[in-house]
């Protein structure tokens, strides 16, 4: 597996790279600049030579009748030979070719002149090849005239490359290693900078390493860099969540192991009474199958209470019609309606009304609603459902007509196993609900209502924020 690169050799390259690149675009220009400068100032020495050539003509008779003559000594081309290292080589002859001196075997020039010559002079310059070695040569027409006649001259110097090549490979050496002690320069430099603004992203790596295994504690980082901020802020919240959870995982498994604890020792103790025969085989089944069943609705609610943390910690919810899924929770506990004789009635708007939930936490948010209101409503009382939309939210109203609350209990209901009746009930319906309506950004509130002083029910109500993607 291929290990991806670090935040510094990602920096290091990205800053170097490009760097280089230009470096080298940029010793490849000035190279090409300084050879270009040092060809036209030996174009020039060229240029220098065939004029010197030039004027040492002579020349009788008028143009085509013109008659050239040239007495000129190789030692006049020894003061344009630098330090030995390239020699020189000439050829004058007449426009048509004929050769009048120097070099015969220096072919005769058969180019034409540029439209814009880089001097005040009919001169051309070309690459060529005399005696196997590469050589510069300089074209120069040059008019001779004399008391005796007038004529064109053709006037060539041709000079070896030693001299020349000896100058371009100095002017590449020097570019380059001034361009690597350059390129060396920035590379130590951005290490350096590299290393300065990545520490304390080491830093806080380090400190986070060095913390005790149970320690999800915010991170203190006020030293962060602003753009460090952000991850920061970040860890520190899944670190909050994760705390949260880890208490909730704590406060369940503490809650559960003193909860069950009772009705595990009472139902021990009616088995051992049973078995002793202190009372009817009857009467103690019956106490053993009640003691069972506070203890399944205890343990299945304990477990809807930890579900309810667990799809929170899960944000993945969908679309739901909150009247569907109320409609469906109360097919469910139609027995129990039908066992009270309760007159039940249940209003659903005929507009949809989409919540985005979990489909769990709606149901077991109205089965919890429905089975308190059920408990606690009176024999053949009357029992209301109604679920509509009010501005931006959806209310799901449970009105029942059952004696009420307490304004102390009020205070307190909400709280896992604060039950109004410790007897048949395991004080988790409540706290679920609460839980369920949180973690869906709701509210939920228990409403008495009073007819002459008198509590004569009671009215839950949930307000559920409506989904706006539907």
């Amino acid at each position: 597996m291929i290990r991806p690169f670090s935040l510094r050799a990602r920096l290091l390259v990205g800053i170097l790279a490009p760097v280089a690149l230009f470096i080298v675009i940029n010793s490849v220009s000035l190279y090409r600049q300084s050879l270009a400068a040092a060809t036209t100032a030996y174009d020039r020495t060229l240029l220098a030579s065939a004029k010197t050539i030039g004027e040492q003509l002579d020349v009788e008779g008028y143009d085509e009748d013109a008659s050239l003559r040239a007495i000129v000594p190789y030692s006049a081309l020894e003061a344009f030979e630098a330090d030995n290292k390239s020699r020189m080589f000439y050829r004058v002859s007449a426009q048509d070719g004929e050769m009048i001196s120097g070099f015969a075997e220096l072919p005769f020039w058969r180019g034409k002149l540029p439209d814009r010559p880089p001097y005040a002079a009919l001169v051309d310059f070309y690459d060529a090849r005399f005696r196997e070695q590469p050589v510069r040569v300089a074209v120069l027409l040059q008019p001779v005239a004399s008391a005796r006649g007038r004529g064109m001259a053709v006037v060539q110097v041709a000079e070896t490359l030693e001299l020349r090549e000896t100058l371009a490979r100095k002017l590449l050496v020097d570019m380059l290693w001034r361009q690597l002690v350059l390129l060396a320069v920035i590379a130590g430099v951005t290490v350096f900078v590299v290393q300065r603004a990545t520490r304390p992203v080491r830093q806080l790596g380090e400190a986070i390493e060095a913390r005790a295994a149970d320690d999800l504690s915010p991170i203190d980082a006020p030293d962060a860099p602003r753009e460090l901020r952000p991850m920061v802020d970040a860890t520190t919240r899944v670190m909050g969540r994760l705390q949260r959870l880890l208490d909730h995982q704590k406060r369940f498994v503490r809650d559960s192991a003193h909860q069950l604890r009772t009705p595990l020792a009472v139902l021990k103790a009616q088995v051992q009474s049973a078995r002793r025969g202190d009372v009817p085989t009857a009467q103690a089944l019956d106490e053993i199958g009640e003691t069972v069943e506070r203890a399944t609705l205890l343990a299945n609610q304990m477990l809807s209470l930890a579900k309810v943390e667990q799809l929170r910690q899960q944000p993945e919810s969908v679309t739901l019609e909150l009247g569907e899924a109320v409609r469906q929770v109360a097919l469910d506990v139609s027995p129990l309606l039908a066992d009270k004789a309760l007159d039940f009635e249940l209003s659903v708007d005929a507009a949809p009304v989409w919540v985005r939930a979990h489909r769990w936490m709606l149901q077991e948010l109205a089965r919890n609603l429905l089975h308190n209101a059920i408990k606690h409503s009176p024999r053949g009382g009357a029992l209301a459902v109604r679920v509509h939309a009010e501005g931006d939210m959806a209310v799901l109203g449970v009105r029942d007509d059952g004696p009420g609350i307490s304004d102390e209990l009020r205070q307190r209901l909400f709280a896992p196993f604060a039950a109004g009746d410790l007897v048949s009930g395991s004080g988790l319906g409540l706290a679920i609900c609460r839980e369920i309506v949180l973690a869906l950004d709701g509210r939920i509130a228990l409403e008495n209502r009073e007819a002459g002083g008198q509590h004569v029910g009671l009215d839950a109500v949930v307000h559920l924020p409506l989904a706006r993607d539907t």
